[in-house]
């Protein structure tokens, strides 16, 4: 089956398309495209993941086509941070 998996960090965006076996959960096809080793500093105990923008859990199975999104932890309380006028 058919997947990707996207994560980005300050620095760079990654997506990752890779086949997993049927019947895999959210976190085993996160840990088989091998982003865990690319960012170290990804901590799925800690982080929210989802798939096309919807927060879901790591045991949840993954169905053929899917975006599974590993998301940062929110650095800045956007209650404190100035607007930005556009």
């Amino acid at each position: 089956m058919n997947v990707g998996v996207a994560y980005a960090d300050k620095f760079k965006q990654v997506w990752l398309k890779l086949e997993v076996p049927n019947g895999s959960t959210v976190r085993q096809a996160i840990e088989h495209s091998g982003m865990l080793r690319q960012f170290p500093e990804i901590d799925l105990e800690k982080q929210k993941v989802g798939v096309f923008g919807k927060v879901t859990k790591l045991d949840s199975p993954v169905e053929e086509g899917v975006r599974i999104e590993i998301y940062r932890p929110i650095t800045a309380d956007p209650e404190l941070v100035e607007r930005r006028d556009t």
